[in-house]
């Protein structure tokens, strides 16, 4: 026992000088204040609270979220990197224990005597320095990490599933917009058609006009074609070629009539993508503490019990009974630079995840502030775009009545329908521009909660 104590007293007078190894990660301080980006107001944090069930409560695009989230094969590989941090965690946790064997050997010759030995023996790193205590510090923050990862996947994943589905109700809506519009130029068509043979008008008004239907037809084509590639987009996303796309219309979404203004900096520190930058560089930093405790010894503690049978012999003779216990240390001399690279790789890949945090962090303060200048630009041209529709529609209704019973020419009906065709397909857009919107806010966000 002398020997041992003899050991472990210089050895915990050096714990004493190099006790500061282990520490925690200090919070991440940032160069720039988030709320000169986004002003605090009130109701965005309501949105960033809000699941995204009720986010988006329509029942056919919940249906579709509940789908991608049970097949995407981009989430279930996020999970499994949650799975493989989380075995590492829990491996670097029973670090703390005494790893414990069971050994037998035996000889036996001519020359020789019949001998069995049999024990079980363990060993024990005693972490004096904070080795194993920073490893472990640095799984936890690998494991989060790795949650907010999957966090963040699966929070892109709702808001595309979001975007493709009102990108389907804004492509309904124009084709609609486009086949209302081609039966008013079959309308218009009849109407010249019989002033034409009335002598009103000419061959010249009636071409015009099939040509403006044809364009229109042209449109919604094109139209088809693109609700039917965005089809397969989404089908794409559900990993099901045969999945039913029934869905809503684009007039039925309720979303709010009004946001904020900018959020305060604590709801950006929610952000998946904000957590894992902080968690990584918590990892780094204890990589930094692990990496110093390589210059300091190492003192193992190991043991074994047994016996041992001769020919002869039996277990119950307690002269055959051994036991055994020692320690052992061993101290860096020479390690030909590997050391002190390794503690300046850490310290580097330290200051790099900062400034990725920092970077993440602004960029998410920037993301927060674009959507909302989004969406409030979105909402002012939709206020515009009623008031042209509702102008548009008596301009319309007014020059068709004066092609029927006076001389207005027919240009001027021709002008108005298009512009009004514009107008409302322009609504749809700018409609579907302030969903976006509020999906990106959303998103920036962090998703809101589970």
């Amino acid at each position: 026992m002398k020997p041992l104590i003899s050991i472990l007293t210089p050895l915990a007078t050096l714990a004493l000088t190099a006790c500061g190894l282990y520490t925690e990660a200090p919070r991440p301080v940032t160069e720039y204040d988030i709320n000169e980006i986004c002003q605090i107001d009130s109701l965005a944090p309501t949105i960033a609270r809000l699941s995204w069930r009720e986010m988006f409560p329509d029942p056919y695009l919940t249906a579709w979220i509940d789908s991608g989230l049970r097949a995407n094969t981009d989430l279930r590989k996020a999970q499994l990197q949650v799975e493989q941090a989380e075995a590492t965690l829990r491996a670097s946790r029973l670090a703390f224990f005494p790893s414990v064997s069971v050994g037998a050997d035996g000889t036996a010759g001519f020359n020789t005597t019949d001998k069995f030995t049999i024990g079980p023996s363990a060993s024990w790193e005693v972490d004096i320095f904070g080795k194993q205590r920073n490893l472990k510090k640095g799984a936890e923050a690998a494991y989060y990490g790795s949650e907010a990862y999957a966090q963040a996947v699966r929070t892109q994943l709702i808001a595309t599933i979001a975007n493709s589905y009102y990108t389907l109700l804004m492509l309904d809506e124009q084709l609609d917009i486009s086949e209302r519009t081609i039966k008013t130029w079959d309308e218009n068509l009849r109407t010249l058609q019989a002033l034409k043979r009335a002598g009103r008008t000419n061959e010249a008004a009636v071409l015009q006009a099939r040509a403006n239907r044809m364009q229109v037809e042209g449109s919604a084509v094109t139209l088809r074609n693109q609700i039917n590639e965005q089809e397969n987009v989404m089908r794409s996303l559900l990993l099901n070629p045969a999945a039913d796309l029934a869905r809503g219309l684009l007039s039925e979404q309720e979303f709010p009539d009004s946001l904020s203004a900018g959020v305060p900096l604590s709801l950006l520190l929610n952000r998946p993508d904000v957590r894992e930058a902080a968690y990584e560089l918590q990892r780094c930093f204890y990589a930094i503490n692990v990496s110093k405790a390589a210059f300091y010894p190492s003192l193992t503690l190991s043991g074994s019990a047994g016996w041992t049978t001769y020919e002869g012999t039996t277990v119950s003779n307690v002269s055959d009974w051994i036991a055994s216990i020692a320690g052992s240390i061993a101290a860096p001399i020479f390690s030909k630079g590997t050391n002190e690279a390794n503690l300046k790789i850490a310290q580097t890949n330290y200051e790099a995840a900062s400034l990725d945090f920092q970077q993440t962090l602004l960029d998410a303060g920037i993301e927060v502030n674009n959507a909302l200048s989004d969406w409030q630009t979105a909402r002012e041209r939709i206020a515009l775009d009623k008031k042209q529709v509702v102008a548009l529609k008596g301009a319309v209704n007014t020059t068709r009545l004066l092609m029927r019973n006076s001389t207005t020419n027919y240009l001027e009906v021709l002008t108005a329908q298009q512009r009004l065709l514009e107008a409302e397909l322009s609504k749809t857009s700018d409609t579907y521009a302030a969903i976006q919107a509020i999906i990106s806010l959303y998103h920036s966000l962090g998703g809101g909660t589970e």
